[in-house]
């Protein structure tokens, strides 16, 4: 699995400051973080993938070092990969662990 572990355990500690639930599970070569059994935030190779909802995602992608996730070889619908320059802080993470989250609710209000 090639994953940055030190960007994993900074996501566990973000993802720790909420009260909700969320699951591990190996993905796109990395690990990402469910709630509720939707992906929400994630790590890929030294990277930060999220999944944002649309309204946010054009926003986000027009930031230096925020780019469509593309793991495809073409852009993933709402999910992006945020460069470590990016999320010095760990109030840059916690900004991107709650675009995750509220993607995730917003998809299983939907249901």
């Amino acid at each position: 699995m090639a994953y940055h572990e030190l960007l994993a355990i900074r996501v566990r500690a973000s993802i720790a400051l909420f009260p909700e639930i969320f699951t591990e599970k190996k993905m796109f070569g990395g690990l990402v973080f469910l709630y509720k059994g939707k992906m929400t935030i994630g790590v890929v190779k030294n990277k930060l993938v999220v999944r944002v909802i649309t309204p946010k995602k054009d926003d986000l992608l027009a930031k230096d070092g925020i780019s469509p996730m593309d793991f495809t070889k073409k852009p993933m619908k709402e999910f992006i990969y945020v460069l470590p320059e990016v999320i010095k802080t760990e109030e840059d993470l916690l900004f991107f662990t709650e675009l995750g989250l509220e993607h995730a609710k917003q998809k299983l209000n939907e249901i």
